[in-house]
């Protein structure tokens, strides 16, 4: 048993070192590997709650002084508000992280990889390939089928690739909750790309409707990213079945297709009599308030559980 190295820093530990999931720690990396990071949750719900009071102060804003904005400048606040939800998150994420530090050129690396990666195959794989737009509403069960094994499966997989094959291995992410850190912040890259392609197509955007649609991509991006980040976070520092990641990535495609479908549903209203139908966007903006909320509790209560399991099993964990 002298042997015996943590998996972390690859130091030896011999009979001083401690058992999670199988796998072997220093003193030092079991500490972090099981504490419980409340700074993260409370950043979690902030990003939130951060982002419905930006919906409602542009509201206020709008019905205070309309503006009537045209051309480029209408395009140029598109892209403020495009990019205002990253920032908020970083700002929540950078407060928390001082007393509890992560690499901060890591967590930006995420989030520009994430952005790479949605501009360059995400975006490209849907349209040009799939052709989404040509077949998507066709009916509702084709709507619902293509949102998960298009929509979901490609967004959630590429946010999955990027954590995995970048910082995954690096001596850096030494927490289960760091996935959930690092994914995160490749969903809210992901979801800027988006939201910047939604405002330059459309040559600007109304900013009412505006705000609102690219607050509920950030907040759907976040959210599921997060359910990869946490299979991704026990992965590292469990010995779990081969059948876990894939069914963790299933599972963030799963619920993203849902949710991009239902999304659909709940925003069409039967107003517009020409068109067959109209839009209104409030709708959206609760369940993806909802989604978020949901995610982050049972996110929080899952890690609750296992540091829980951590801690009643310690004393039998020593080598």
């Amino acid at each position: 048993m002298n042997d015996r190295v943590c998996c972390v820093c690859h130091e030896p530990v011999g009979a001083a070192g401690k058992l999670l999931g199988g796998r072997c720690y220093c003193h030092t990396h079991y500490a972090r590997a099981v504490r419980d990071r409340r700074g993260l949750w409370w950043a979690s719900a902030l990003l939130v709650l951060g982002l419905l009071a930006f919906v409602a102060l542009v509201e206020l804003i709008l019905s205070v002084m309309p503006l009537r904005l045209t051309g480029l400048t209408l395009v140029a606040a598109g892209v403020i508000l495009a990019l205002v939800p990253a920032l908020i998150w970083l700002a929540f994420f950078y407060l928390q992280d001082r007393a509890e530090p992560e690499p901060k050129s890591h967590v930006l690396a995420l989030f520009a990889l994430g952005a790479l990666l949605a501009a360059a195959v995400g975006v490209p794989l849907v349209r040009s390939v799939f052709r989404l737009s040509d077949w998507l509403w066709q009916s509702s069960w084709i709507h619902l089928v293509g949102s998960i094994l298009v929509v979901g499966f490609v967004q959630e997989f590429l946010k999955y690739a990027a954590v995995r094959y970048s910082v995954y291995s690096l001596p850096e992410f030494d927490e289960r909750v760091d996935g959930i850190i690092y994914a995160t912040a490749a969903g809210l890259g992901f979801a800027t790309v988006l939201n910047m392609q939604y405002v330059l197509e459309s040559g600007g955007v109304n900013l009412r409707v505006g705000v609102i649609h690219v607050t509920v991509v950030a907040l759907a991006q976040a959210a599921f990213a997060g359910i990869t980040g946490y299979f991704l976070g026990r992965r590292k520092f469990e010995q779990m079945p081969l059948w876990w990641m894939p069914a963790g990535v299933a599972l963030a495609a799963l619920l993203n297709g849902f949710f991009t479908y239902l999304r659909g549903q709940v925003t069409r209203t039967g107003l517009d009599l020409v068109s067959g139908g109209g839009f209104n966007p409030w709708p959206g903006l609760l369940l993806a308030a909802v989604v978020a909320v949901v995610v982050l509790a049972v996110l929080n209560l899952l890690m609750h559980q296992v540091s829980a399991e951590d801690a009643a099993a310690a004393t039998g964990g020593d080598l």
